[in-house]
């Protein structure tokens, strides 16, 4: 049987390749976070906006009911709309902060790449220029590209 040896090495800055790839996949794992939380808050403003919609049509005085914490309230159209409209530009805003910390994980993971000379297999292909390219290629962490 061949006994395999992992081979711990480290860089100019005192960090090991398994301790950048860590750091890396911490980053990509984050800006997946925020990207699912974005998508969930835009389907949550565009339920709003359909219910907007629909109850503009309907009688103000006229019965409805709102889910709030789990419970199910009888109200009128005319008290569950401005707590509807209130909500809808919350939620305007939380996306608007969700995009710019989504760009700026984005702009981190990319300064993050260069830093510590990450290359994603399949999407980093650079063609060879000249020798000092070469040897920063030897030296580069060459990652599998994750499913999204």
């Amino acid at each position: 049987m061949a006994s395999e040896k992992k081979i711990k090495t480290t860089t100019k800055r005192g960090k090991s390749a398994e301790e950048i790839f860590a750091g890396f996949q911490t980053l990509r794992n984050e800006q997946r976070l925020m990207a699912n939380k974005l998508t969930e808050m835009e389907m949550e403003l565009n339920e709003h906006k359909i219910v907007i919609d629909t109850l503009k049509t309907v009688d103000p005085k006229k019965k409805c009911y709102r889910m709030i914490g789990g419970i199910l309230c009888e109200r009128t159209v005319q008290e569950v709309m401005p707590a509807l409209v209130s909500n809808k530009e919350q939620l305007t805003k939380v996306i608007e902060t969700l995009n710019e910390q989504l760009t700026k994980k984005g702009v981190e993971i990319n300064e993050y790449k260069e830093k510590h000379n990450i290359r994603i297999r399949g999407q980093d292909e650079i063609p060879q220029q000249d020798d000092d390219s070469k040897e920063s290629k030897r030296n580069a962490i060459v990652v599998n590209p994750i499913e999204v």
